[in-house]
């Protein structure tokens, strides 16, 4: 049984797919989204050595009008971090923004419930097989 918060049962109402309206209202235009988000930069930490402790080369980008923040330090250039982090980002957004397709409810056919029920009784059989003999008196 499913609980009321799980994908299956959210539904908008009447049972229908979410229109336009109920989807998130932002971008996911590289342009538009470049203009949405405040940028960060650090020093970045792990192995790299001199060059990478000495300057700013890790990027945070925080999507302003979702506070979605991503952060990327995967390489010494900051312009490399920026453009990872900036399709990182979109690539979070598109996941928010996707509406998944409602399940449509299927019925066990009568052979696979035959089949099924032909396979316990096999196997309840082997189990009673086991049990220990007791000897009679």
């Amino acid at each position: 049984m499913h609980d009321a918060g799980s994908p299956s049962k959210r539904k908008s109402a009447g049972g229908r797919p979410p229109r336009e309206a109920e989807r998130p209202s932002f971008s996911l235009d590289p342009k538009v989204v470049r203009r949405q988000v405040r940028i960060e930069t650090f020093r970045a930490s792990g192995p790299g050595g001199q060059h990478l402790h000495k300057t700013e080369s890790a990027v945070r980008m925080i999507h302003e009008p979702t506070g979605i923040a991503v952060t990327v330090s995967d390489t010494r250039s900051q312009a490399r971090n920026r453009a990872l982090a900036l399709e990182r980002l979109i690539s979070r957004l598109r996941r928010l923004a996707s509406v998944p397709k409602p399940r449509i409810a299927t019925r066990r056919t009568g052979a696979s419930v035959r089949r099924r029920l032909e396979q316990k009784r096999i196997k309840a059989r082997d189990k009673g097989l086991r049990a220990r003999v007791r000897p009679t008196e």
